[in-house]
């Protein structure tokens, strides 16, 4: 039995398996249940790929993620300016007024400061913690995309369903309105007809309102409306999940899915804060020093001009005697979380681990529903060509052959479905292991036509 390598990633460890890099190697990984290779995509219309690409640049959830990866510096400057007046009443009245300009420059090196030294670990973390939330949510991005997309071509199969039986309704109610003009028909045949027929008028407003909800739906994420989609190929072929073992893919996604990635982040970040709070009931030492310049224009008791510039450095040393007992209670609020952190991980690992066996289940028993179904319309079409022939020979009614084109027309609709459905699921269970790439979505895209 085939098993798929299981990496450990230790949540305490500064400097684990970048996320990013799980996410670039992913593109060389092979297609786990092989769909077909991207040759051959269709690039004259809209299609998936060209959809997941509109995607990119629209999605606000999406450019939100990818701009929190980034990093600027800060830099700060100040200065200050005064001005006065003097006037001075009584044998002689002196007026006399003064300028004062300053600007200074300080800094502080920290010899010894833990705190800081974990404080700088825990932002090290906190970046990677974007660059996981990146990776998710551009995983997150292709799957939205990937079902929205397929809900509006299944939408356009139902309404494609709906217009054969609607046509083939139609043509009996013609059919049976004829006969019963000519008395060999009753009006009970006319009735049926008709009832069936603003059934399917029915369904078909129904189908219509689905058809632009799910193409709303598209637009929002994409930002464009898109009239033409390229359709899934009969032919498409959809194989089942390589490794075909259920606990390997449930493993896997214990530790490989970017959600458990970032709750063991989140779990780092939470015990290092612990170790801050207790570092900082320790004591520090830092390196000061200042350099300032002062322009004087006159003062009060002077009208001489002079400018003063001055530096000093020296070692400071601090050690917090007593605080009240915040920084205590800071290191039992900081123990609580990371305790809150622990359960969270746990929790993760339990959700990755399910929805890789919900997803592993799904496209296996999806895989044998369309070879069910595919097996079925040929049943179907053979069906519906033997009742044609029997209604020529008056073995069969019109109504036979009425039901046998809804059954088809229905089960070709199923079997679109399906198709969908198992695609979907293979696209979350790469998701639940952190596999998926736009390379899948590629890949998919060469099913369309």
């Amino acid at each position: 039995m085939s098993t798929i390598n299981r990496v450990t990633l230790n949540p305490y460890d500064l400097k684990p398996t970048n996320p990013t890099k799980i996410m670039a190697a992913i593109v060389g990984v092979s297609l786990g249940f092989g769909l077909c290779s991207a040759s051959g995509a269709v690039w004259g219309q809209n299609n998936l790929l060209t959809t997941y690409q509109a995607a990119q640049q629209y999605d606000a959830g999406f450019a939100a993620a990818r701009a929190k990866t980034g990093k600027l510096p800060t830099v700060n400057l100040s200065s200050g300016a005064s001005m006065g007046r003097q006037d001075v009443y009584g044998t002689s009245t002196q007026d006399r007024g003064f300028y004062n300009a300053n600007v200074g420059l300080s800094a502080t090196y920290p010899l010894w400061r833990p705190a800081v030294g974990v404080a700088i670990s825990q932002a090290e973390l906190g970046e990677r913690l974007a660059q996981a939330a990146y990776a998710n949510a551009q995983q997150d991005l292709i799957t939205r995309v990937a079902q929205a997309y397929f809900d509006v071509l299944l939408a356009q199969d139902t309404l494609a369903s709906i217009a054969a039986q609607k046509a083939a309704i139609s043509e009996q109610l013609a059919q049976a309105k004829r006969e019963f003009e000519v008395g060999t028909k009753t009006i009970l045949d006319t009735n049926e007809a008709q009832a069936r027929y603003d059934l399917m008028l029915a369904q078909e407003a129904i189908a219509k309102g689905d058809e632009l909800s799910k193409r709303a739906a598209l637009t929002l994420i994409t930002g464009t409306d898109v009239n033409s989609f390229a359709s899934l190929k009969t032919n498409a072929d959809i194989s089942s999940a390589s490794p075909d073992d259920i606990t390997a893919w449930a493993a896997r996604a214990e530790e490989a899915s970017i959600p458990v990635q970032i709750a063991q982040i989140n779990a780092a970040i939470a015990k290092l804060e612990i170790t801050r709070n207790q570092k900082l009931n320790g004591p520090t030492l830092d390196l000061t020093s200042s350099l300032t310049a002062s322009r004087n224009i006159g003062s009060s008791g002077s009208a001489a001009r002079s400018t003063v510039g001055s530096g000093n450095i020296g070692i400071s040393y601090n050690y917090p005697v007593y605080n009240g007992g915040n920084l205590n209670s800071k290191v039992r609020e900081a123990a609580i979380n990371h305790n809150k952190s622990l359960a969270d991980l746990d929790a993760a690992r339990r959700n990755a681990a399910q929805a890789a066996r919900q997803s592993y289940l799904s496209l296996t028993y999806g895989i044998n529903q369309i070879k069910a179904l595919e097996s079925a319309q040929r049943s179907n079409q053979t069906l519906l060509e033997s009742t044609k022939l029997g209604y020529q020979v008056g073995v069969r009614i019109n109504l036979d052959v009425l039901n046998a084109q809804q059954a088809l027309a229905s089960n070709k609709k199923d079997l679109a479905k399906a198709r969908y459905d198992a695609l979907m699921a293979g696209v979350k269970l790469k998701a639940s292991t952190a596999q998926l790439s736009e390379l899948d979505i590629q890949t998919i895209n060469a099913q369309l036509q």
